[in-house]
């Protein structure tokens, strides 16, 4: 609720309804989760949570990263595998979820991934909310930035050689632990970005490819371009 760029975000409006609750219902709608649960270290989320009916776990408000707080919220669940998904990405499709998941299911040495879509256009390449990755031949992520990277020269940025990170990540349960156990390096404390601390640390993280045009909500200007294209969208069965 205290986001520097966006206060109270969460719980702002979108369609009518808290845009956290748009983000839970089309996470909830993915098959393959047994159990979406929303963690927070804020009671305003709670009481939100209950009124749209889903379930919340308060967790330490002294947590910088998503990641660190999911690991504390399913501490004691019984999970293989958690799929983190960023409060902040009312257009995610249970599709993508499915797509995310795929390559844990496949790999059992495989302990995180991380959707990656194309950038579409330049603004957002220079945008430093958009966390930008570059891919290795492998499909591994080589690095996260919030700067324009790679280099875009001499070419169109349109091109689907410039990626963004979308927040749908899930976790092998034991990488999720370590994650949390592991020290924060000055790269990703320089960056402001989760998957930085297993890169700093020779962890693979294996990138997802997705071409659903999404884009996540950082700030109100962010919300009222969200709203345009679920204008354009069909109605949600919830709706």
């Amino acid at each position: 609720m205290a986001a520097s760029r966006f206060p109270g975000k969460p719980l702002a409006l979108l369609q009518g309804r808290p845009m956290l609750e748009h983000v839970f219902r089309r996470t909830a709608a993915c098959r393959l989760l047994d159990e979406v649960v929303i963690a927070t270290c804020d009671e305003e989320i709670v009481c939100a949570a209950q009124r749209f009916g889903a379930r919340a776990v308060m967790t330490s408000s002294s947590h910088e990263r998503a990641s660190d707080r999911v690991a504390e919220a399913v501490e004691t669940a019984p999970a293989d595998i958690v799929v983190m998904v960023q409060g902040d990405e009312p257009m995610i499709q249970p599709s993508m979820i499915e797509a995310a998941v795929a390559p844990l299911v496949e790999d059992p040495s495989l302990g995180c991934a991380n959707l990656a879509a194309p950038i579409r256009s330049p603004r957002e390449f220079a945008d430093p909310n958009t966390i930008k990755v570059v891919r290795g031949l492998d499909g591994r992520a080589l690095y996260f930035s919030r700067a324009p990277i790679p280099a875009a020269t001499g070419a169109a940025v349109s091109s689907a050689h410039w990626l963004k990170q979308v927040c749908v990540i899930p976790f092998r349960r034991d990488a999720l632990r370590r994650f949390a156990e592991l020290p924060r390096g000055p790269l990703e404390q320089s960056e402001s970005i989760d998957m930085l601390r297993f890169l700093e640390n020779g962890i693979r993280v294996q990138l997802v490819p997705t071409t659903v045009d999404t884009h996540a909500v950082d700030t109100p200007d962010d919300l009222a371009r969200v709203a345009a294209m679920m204008a354009n969208q069909p109605g949600e069965s919830w709706a």
